[in-house]
């Protein structure tokens, strides 16, 4: 396979996984996915920017947010997201430090 071919049936990929998370099962919560997987529609959006950014795209974290997520974080934080338990809370602090921070 070429690099070029490579390259789109990765992005395609990328954007199935995007459609599934955001459009599919949006009931999904980060944090059951951070806990479960040790990633998050968070971290994709981060890892999209840190992408933009190592191609001297200057792109923030909600700048990032908003191309995920379709809309503001906040907006989509607002209609989607539920409160978490302190176990799930307490889980995601391990996960966080495992999978987010040792980056």
């Amino acid at each position: 396979m070429d690099d070029q071919t490579r390259i789109e049936l990765e992005a395609a990929a990328f954007r199935r996984l995007r459609q599934h998370l955001m459009e599919d099962r949006p009931e999904v919560q980060n944090i059951d996915l951070m806990n479960l997987a040790g990633f998050c529609r968070n971290c994709l959006s981060r890892w999209y920017q840190e992408a933009a950014n190592e191609r001297g795209i200057e792109m923030s974290k909600d700048e990032g947010r908003e191309i995920f997520y379709g809309m503001p974080y906040d907006d989509w934080k607002a209609s989607q997201q539920t409160e978490a338990s302190p176990e799930k809370q307490a889980a995601f602090e391990v996960a966080f430090k495992e999978n987010v921070l040792k980056e």
